[in-house]
């Protein structure tokens, strides 16, 4: 017999709740933190790998819209970073080996890093300037490695959590709503309008 499935409007009202209580557990003064650092900053470059590298380019796009200058590490388009420039991490895990190794850089030449994350306590964290904790981590075998490329080859995943929100999902969905609200906050400290935010919408596909 085959099992009944749950309902989705269920799952998407549970994982909307889900969300609510990590917004609600945000730390505010390290959300001020972290827009007080972009909007200090010279570039904004971002990183992040799987999933969460996904939302980490879609959080640099939105940046170039409101006039920015924002790369994404790892693209062929992307300049040496430099002294006084921010890189933004998003890693559930922290210590993804691609990321660490890029904000070991940065750290190294003289950049600024902020940590998205579901484990603060992480080695990302501890070089981290600014932490930004979303949720928390929930890791089921510290045996798994921390190299994402790995993990992706082998399925071994370090975020699983509960079946309505699977393998890191409630961190990267709730990454991504908190980049968003970042992104209108910094709206309204550079004033923009929705018309600027049109003038820089990708016009050739």
């Amino acid at each position: 017999m085959q099992q009944e499935c749950p309902s989705i409007t269920d799952l998407m009202l549970l994982m909307a709740s889900s969300i609510e209580d990590v917004a609600r557990a945000i730390d505010q003064e390290d959300a001020v933190r972290l827009i007080d650092k972009i909007l200090a900053s010279h570039r904004i470059y971002v990183a992040g790998a799987g999933r969460s590298g996904l939302v980490g380019r879609a959080f640099a796009q939105r940046l170039m819209h409101l006039g920015f200058e924002s790369y994404v590490i790892g693209e062929t388009i992307t300049p040496a970073f430099r002294p006084g420039d921010v890189l933004v991490a998003f890693s559930g895990s922290g210590e993804t080996r691609s990321v660490v190794d890029a904000c070991e850089t940065a750290r190294d030449i003289g950049g600024t890093i902020c940590l998205i994350t579901a484990t603060p306590d992480s080695p990302i964290g501890r070089m981290a300037d600014c932490i930004i904790e979303i949720g928390n981590s929930h890791l089921p075998n510290e045996d798994i490695p921390s190299d994402f490329e790995i993990r992706q080859l082998t399925g071994q995943y370090r975020s699983v959590s509960r079946s309505f929100a699977p393998l890191g999902t409630l961190f990267e969905t709730g990454a991504l709503v908190f980049s968003d609200a970042i992104i209108s906050a910094l709206m309204e400290a550079r004033h923009c309008t929705i018309e600027e935010l049109r003038d820089r919408l990708a016009n050739v596909q």
